[in-house]
């Protein structure tokens, strides 16, 4: 048993002192390193718990509170919505904000770090808490601000970022966005421009238009124009007073109008130019609501004319539609058919397979090709534009067999050619490169085992 006791009293005393590290030292080290953090730390909050932040510039102050969702309010000077980024951008610069070093305890004078007239005093509170934080001179390096806490008097140096804190106004803190628009959620649009008014309607996933034609909506250009719509964003504001009513006495003739039906909600803006020379431009909502000045080059960009807004396909009928191509070019013409998938010739069905990938390239190209610009509404002479002895025609059969689609090319100016289609009435531009793209029989039946699947 003496053999063993030397090892016994080594065990014990192993385990009394790992006790002693796990009960007394750890706990106290790591009490030390949490106190070292907060010490660290600029503010003792954390982000979420915030729910008021006030900044205070000179003799201007603005005061926000956290709504639901921590959806942010202006509730001084006015009452207004926030821009819930804005405000968050800053109370998140100030959680994460890290004291560097206490450069003077309870200092007698702040001059010499610009804490005498602070650049800006923040005070941010979570319900039963709050700290005010005011911000003086860049330190001596970059991105370095010195602070001084109302809860100590102490200078500090942080690592605050001057862009993070500094020059924020109210305007800064103002929702800017003009029409509240949800693109997935919109049901519906009318587009007014005196004396032009277009009604565009979301059905079966993609856009078209209802009036004053019925038509398939280019879907590009109609999400483009939303994402403009709900990018429409305030440079100023002129709030109801004085200034408001006198503006509203002068904005009576509107550039467009535009109606948003969304999520059972009609939302409306009116878009005005200023006076001549004064490059002002406004937007209207609500009569309650600011008048928005806005850049007169968003009016320009949400303006569009029937001829935008269209599908501009000239052929008349998409790719998955089409069930026979006939094409004809002054040199041969033949006609693909699709098989349940497979191009064939019509003529050799039995032949020569079609090399496919070639095949599916030039039948897309040939569906898409959109209409550049517009020569004349209503189609007249041909022969100006070289489309009465045309260098190419398709013509597209649909899948039930009834004639579905045409197009034509005329006379090639530049890189664009005069060019007719079923979808759309009139004399147009396109792109000339289909020109050039055109296959040749031949070269539809070149390497055509090579790009055919095994089973066809």
């Amino acid at each position: 048993m003496r053999r063993y006791s030397t090892t016994i009293l080594m065990a014990v005393m192993l385990a009394g002192l790992g006790a002693y590290l796990y009960w007394v030292e750890l706990p106290a080290e790591r009490t030390k390193a949490l106190t070292e953090r907060q010490e660290k730390k600029l503010l003792p909050f954390e982000e979420r718990d915030i729910t008021s932040l006030t900044v205070r510039s000179g003799s201007n102050e603005v005061v926000m509170a956290a709504g639901e969702n921590r959806s942010w309010k202006i509730t001084a000077p006015l009452q207004a919505d926030a821009d819930s980024r804005e405000v968050e951008s800053v109370i998140r610069a100030l959680v994460l904000g890290k004291v560097s070093r206490v450069v003077e305890e309870k200092a007698a004078a702040l001059g010499p770090f610009g804490l005498e007239k602070p650049s800006v005093i923040l005070t941010v509170s979570t319900g039963s808490s709050q700290e005010t934080v005011s911000l003086g001179d860049s330190g001596p390096i970059s991105s370095t601000l010195y602070a001084m806490r109302a809860s100590d008097q102490n200078v500090l140096l942080t690592d605050l970022a001057p862009k993070d804190v500094l020059n924020k106004t109210l305007l800064t803190f103002r929702k800017k966005e003009v029409l509240p628009v949800e693109q997935d959620k919109v049901e519906r649009l009318r587009l007014t421009y005196p004396p032009t008014e277009i009604v565009l309607y979301h059905m079966d996933k993609s856009w078209k238009i209802r009036f004053p034609i019925e038509a398939e909506a280019d879907q590009t250009e109609v999400r483009t124009l939303l994402f403009k719509l709900a990018d429409l964003k305030a440079l100023g504001f002129i709030d109801p007073g004085p200034e408001h009513s006198a503006l509203t006495k002068k904005l009576t003739k509107p550039e467009a109008r535009i109606t948003i039906y969304q999520a059972g909600a009609e939302p409306v803006v009116k878009l005005y130019q200023g006076e001549a020379g004064t490059g002002e431009a406004y937007a209207v909502t609500t009569p309650e609501a600011p008048i928005y000045r806005i850049n007169p080059v968003a009016i320009k960009d949400l303006i569009k004319d029937l001829f935008a807004l269209q599908d501009k396909r000239l052929l008349g009928l998409n790719l998955d539609q089409v069930g026979k191509l006939s094409v004809k070019t002054r040199e041969e013409q033949y006609v693909l058919i699709n098989q349940n998938g497979t191009w064939a010739l019509e003529d050799q069905p039995g032949a020569q397979s079609v090399n496919q990938q070639t095949a599916d390239l030039f039948v897309s190209r040939v569906v898409n090709l959109p209409a550049e610009l517009r020569v004349v509404k209503e189609a007249g002479p041909l022969a100006p534009y070289g489309l009465s002895s045309p260098s190419a025609e398709f013509r597209a059969t649909g899948k039930d067999g009834k004639a579905r689609g045409r197009l034509v090319l005329g006379t090639r100016t530049g890189g664009l050619v005069y060019a007719m289609g079923e979808r759309l009435p009139g004399i147009y531009q396109a792109r000339a490169d289909l020109l050039t793209q055109i296959q040749a029989k031949k070269d539809l039946l070149a390497n055509a085992a090579e790009s055919s699947p095994p089973g066809r």
